[in-house]
């Protein structure tokens, strides 16, 4: 009985440290907005206390910026750069003499597609970002993606 519960014991704490090791979860879709016209949202929502970094960060900041890479596609250009949508919070450590433009709870990254035809296509790629919260900061992470264009 005390190895049952023991192995019960080691199994919550291996799930839980699990969990705690990601803060962000990611959601992707597209709308259509206009004739062969989409919006790519690529939504990222942090648990509390976690925060996720902008894209451009100031000259002094050691955090790493989220990035997208998005995989070419010959049946859509990309209209205009990734813009992000949500309250941007600017954290300044004095302690460490840096700062940093952050998201809390969560941020919506958007893409505007043109498709070259009326097609049904994909959008792929990946997102690397940095999460931080109080204490301490996870190494960065990258998550691939692929939204349906219909």
């Amino acid at each position: 009985m005390k190895k049952i519960f023991g192995l019960a014991l080691i199994a919550f704490v291996a799930f839980s440290c699990k969990a705690q090791t990601s803060p962000v979860a990611w959601s992707f879709s597209a709308s259509k907005v206009a004739d062969k016209t989409y919006e790519v949202k690529m939504i990222a929502t942090m648990l509390t206390n976690w925060h996720l970094y902008s894209q451009v960060q100031p000259e002094d900041a050691i955090a790493i910026p989220t990035a997208f890479t998005i995989k070419p596609n010959p049946l859509f250009v990309l209209d205009g750069k990734i813009k992000e949508v949500g309250k941007m919070e600017v954290m300044n450590d004095a302690t460490l003499g840096v700062s940093a433009n952050q998201y809390s709870k969560t941020v919506t990254f958007v893409q505007r597609i043109k498709l070259k035809a009326n097609v049904k296509t994909n959008f792929n790629g990946s997102v690397e970002y940095q999460t931080c919260d109080d204490k301490k900061c996870l190494p960065p992470k990258t998550v691939n993606f692929s939204v349906a264009i219909k």
